[in-house]
């Protein structure tokens, strides 16, 4: 299997275990391709043992920031499958994330999750993320604006 259709795959478990039916699997299939052939994003695939096919994924985006002067990083997406869950691999996949974002000389990873997530919240607390206050002492929200 190609490594774009791999991906792909994951990415509609992600999308099925979040309870939606949208985008289609042709449509991941496709934007996979699209982010991959333009240089656009990088993902990162992990196996819970050498010989085990992937099953989790992490969807890499770097952007040269103004205000740091510097590349930074955002984990968009990072999904393991249920039935790998629980030996390690949502840790190993955020430390190559983080691994990646230093190689490409980023000095800030951000990411979004969901409030409600507290296993996820757990894991990316205790890998150094927070939601706190920035430098001046000023919460940062996320928000968003749909066209």
């Amino acid at each position: 299997m190609h490594e774009a259709e791999v991906v792909a795959e994951l990415l509609v478990a992600f999308r099925d275990h979040m309870g939606r039916d949208w985008p289609s699997a042709n449509a991941f299939l496709a934007s996979v391709e699209r982010l991959m052939e333009r240089g656009e994003a990088e993902y990162l695939l992990g196996a819970p043992d050498p010989d085990a096919a992937p099953a989790a994924v992490a969807q890499l985006r770097f952007r040269f920031a103004i205000w740091l002067a510097a590349p930074d990083c955002t984990l968009e997406d990072l999904y393991v499958s249920p039935a790998a869950r629980g030996a390690g691999l949502g840790r190993m996949m955020v430390e190559a994330a983080l691994a990646r974002a230093a190689e490409r000389e980023c000095r800030r990873v951000e990411l979004d999750v969901d409030e409600d997530n507290a296993p996820a919240r757990a894991l990316y607390e205790s890998a150094g993320f927070s939601s706190g206050s920035d430098r001046d002492g000023q919460r940062q929200l996320f928000m968003r604006h749909r066209l």
